[in-house]
């Protein structure tokens, strides 16, 4: 198939400074959780990229100097030209498929706590550093020497980057994290020299970068400036009239201008809080201040919005993150008429998480992305089928809807069976939860490619026994059945049920989302910490319910933090009405109440309600499972050579651990997987001796 031509204008050539982008898809600046750590995980990421027809492909921020590094999280290092090979070949890998590699330099300044190097941080003031976890670190304010160090370290770091190959070389200007935006801000400058006080005094630090930079390579290299069009804090802080105005003073310098918002999780807002294109307010008429090349993100993943970002003169470039991670092959696949094929991203910022928790990226919609490199696996390809056996799949959640797809690109005959009159299990049922929407997707793409699939049988209102299995003669049994949300209150801080009395209202998730609200006051104790117990409350209020949320936490939906949320998550619900309660566990259960105890001292009290929602921990519905497994003197006789338990029945998790399990069941249906040794190739340090 040919691309539809509407799309014609996402695929034209784009200058930018003295190299020429194929087309008009760009893969911003992201995080990873690799970094120096992993860099052939890292470098296999963008190859990967670059391979699904990213015009651009960019690096994740390159810390430039040991003065200005963020430990515990895993970035790149451009510290000096030991730190080039895995960059070298990153560029190579990117250009192997015909696209520019992009490297966003970063002196983070105040947001670099240094605590691998133990030096003191540097920021225009002297102030306490500005990171997520209120570090008990203080920067010293740069003198002169220190800026005239600061733009030679910078200079140097270009130097390195043009060796490397790298086609565009970033300022990094944006999320709060880079030294730029910091002395830009009349937040942190407090300054009274050259580089404090007027606007233009401000941004002389950004300015000499990009000139610096200019001067250093880009005779071969595109200058981009990463730069926040506003901190979302009205006039306190950087807003958009301000940023217009440094745009206006320096609009011709840099080759290409990179808008974003600050901080990360404005920028990064989940599905919950922001539709597709949300951030088009904070951009829009940027084109006639410059006329230079301008990209912008939005988690698009429409090909007509992005096409539409073009024509109404918004972006030249249109740049994504989190579409690129949920598939990298998005502009292969607008190009090859395939768009009804692409994994669209649903918004949930779990990929945020790897940067967050220092782990390898993941991805809900992409159970590949992290494991490129190091398991080798392809997020188009997959090895065919080793076996002529047929496969059973039980359940048609996330887990077993990805591994009947998996199978079924494998070549497998596969038969998907769902006790339940519609497919998806719990993406079903949460989807429509209050922000939730987006989710659907997850089903709604595999269900399609599972349309496609000869070989693939769906059956719906099939719940099966042990013997029905047994009798039908599959070689192969993936038991996916899900799990159930508990009622007894077990969780991290209850191990052991909660005392309930006789006549007490006593609900879960399962029972909301079977569609039984309560009425009256409902006291929510949230023991989860992820998004469920906040997505709950939002229902209850717009049932009419009153609601206290009591949390053995200090704030609500703590996890959330590694997803950029918490902070709306809380602010939404405080704005609904909801009576937080934190540091609290509920004791005991009682018709007309709660009694709870504070997590620290013990002492308790007493609350009033009609009915208590418990979202505590979820139990694996594995029945179905363990009768097989003990059944395994019966199956040869039925011809079935294995039985494996997947997804949350076999321990309840993230919706993206779930389709994980899904994947890696049908990639390792018929491989050898050694158990006494990782599963995975990894890197190891060399040791060298003393």
């Amino acid at each position: 198939m040919a691309r539809e031509p509407r799309y014609d204008i996402l695929f034209e050539p784009i200058p930018i400074g003295p190299v020429t982008a194929p087309n008009r898809f760009y893969q911003v600046p992201h995080c990873n959780g690799m970094g120096y750590r992993d860099p052939s995980g890292m470098v296999e990421l963008r190859r990967i990229k670059a391979e699904g027809g990213w015009g651009v492909v960019c690096t994740e921020q390159a810390e430039i100097h040991h003065t200005s590094e963020i430990t515990p999280f895993i970035e790149i290092r451009l510290w000096d030209d030991r730190d080039l090979p895995p960059l070298v070949a990153m560029c190579e890998a990117v250009h192997g498929h015909g696209a520019l590699a992009g490297i966003e330099l970063a002196y983070n300044g105040m947001n670099g706590p240094n605590f691998y190097t133990r030096e003191i941080p540097l920021g225009p003031s002297d102030m306490p550093i500005i990171t997520f976890t209120n570090d008990p670190v203080q920067a010293r304010a740069m003198d002169r020497e220190d800026i005239a160090n600061l733009r030679r370290w910078h200079r140097n770091a270009a130097l390195r980057a043009k060796k490397a190959g790298f086609d565009i070389v970033y300022v990094y200007a944006a999320h709060g994290f880079g030294a730029p935006q910091h002395f830009l801000s009349r937040r942190y400058n407090r300054r009274s020299d050259e580089y404090g006080g007027s606007l233009e005094n401000r941004a002389r630090l950004l300015r000499e970068l990009i000139e610096d930079t200019k001067d250093a390579v880009g005779d071969a290299c595109a200058i981009a400036v990463r730069i926040s069009m506003d901190e979302m804090i009205g006039a306190a802080g950087l807003h958009r009239e301000e940023v217009e105005d440094v745009i206006g003073l320096m609009a011709e310098l840099p080759d290409l201008w990179d808008l974003t918002l600050s901080g990360w999780d404005n920028d990064s807002r989940s599905s919950r809080f922001a539709d597709e294109g949300a951030q088009q307010p904070f951009v829009a008429g940027i084109k006639k201040i410059t006329t230079k090349p301008v990209v912008g993100v939005g988690r698009f993943t429409s090909p007509d919005a992005m096409a539409a970002m073009v024509r109404k003169g918004v972006l030249d470039l249109i740049g994504a993150a989190r579409p690129s991670i949920a598939d990298p092959f998005l502009p292969r696949k607008i190009e090859e008429g395939r768009q009804d094929e692409i994994r669209e991203c649903i918004g949930c910022n779990i990929c945020v998480t790897g940067d967050m928790t220092m782990s390898p990226i993941r991805c809900t919609q992409n159970p590949t992305m992290g494991e490129e490199w190091r398991r080798g696996w392809h997020p188009e390809r997959i090895a065919g089928k080793g076996s002529a056996g047929r496969v059973l799949v039980v359940g048609a959640g996330p887990a077993g809807l990805e591994a009947a797809r998996a199978l079924g690109k494998r070549g497998y005959a596969v038969t998907l069976a769902e006790a339940r009159h519609e497919p998806g299990g719990r993406i079903t049922r949460e989807c429509r939860l209050p922000g939730l929407a987006a989710w659907a997707r997850v089903r709604d793409y595999r269900l399609q490619q599972l349309n496609d699939l000869p070989n693939v049988e769906l059956y719906y209102d099939s719940a099966l026994s042990c013997d029905q299995i047994l009798g039908f003669g599959y070689e192969y049994i993936a038991v996916a059945t899900g799990s159930r949300w508990r009622r007894d209150g077990l969780a991290r801080f209850h191990q052991a049920a909660i005392p309930v009395a006789e006549g007490a209202t006593v609900l879960t998730p399962d029972d909301l989302m079977d569609g039984a609200p309560p009425r009256g006051h409902v006291v929510l104790f949230d023991d989860d910490h992820y998004y469920m117990g906040s997505v709950l409350a939002e229902l209850l209020v717009a049932a009419d319910c009153t609601v206290t949320l009591v949390t053995p936490a200090a704030e609500v939906a703590g996890w959330t933090q590694n997803t950029l949320e918490q902070a709306a998550i809380q602010r939404r619900l405080l704005e609904l009405g909801v009576d937080i309660v934190p540091h609290r566990a509920l004791t005991r259960i009682a018709p007309d109440g709660v009694a709870t105890a504070c997590v620290f001292t013990g002492g308790t009290d007493a609350r009033s309600c009609d009915a208590v929602l418990l979202v505590t921990a979820r139990q694996p519905e594995d029945a179905l499972y363990l009768e097989l497994r003990d059944r395994r003197g019966d199956w040869a006789a039925a011809g079935v050579e294995s039985v494996a338990v997947i997804g949350d029945a076999r321990a309840p998790g993230l919706i993206a651990a779930a389709v994980y399990a899904g994947h890696r069941y049908a990639r390792e249906l018929d491989a050898e997987v050694p158990v006494d040794e990782p599963p995975f190739r990894r890197e190891i340090a060399q040791f060298r001796g003393t």
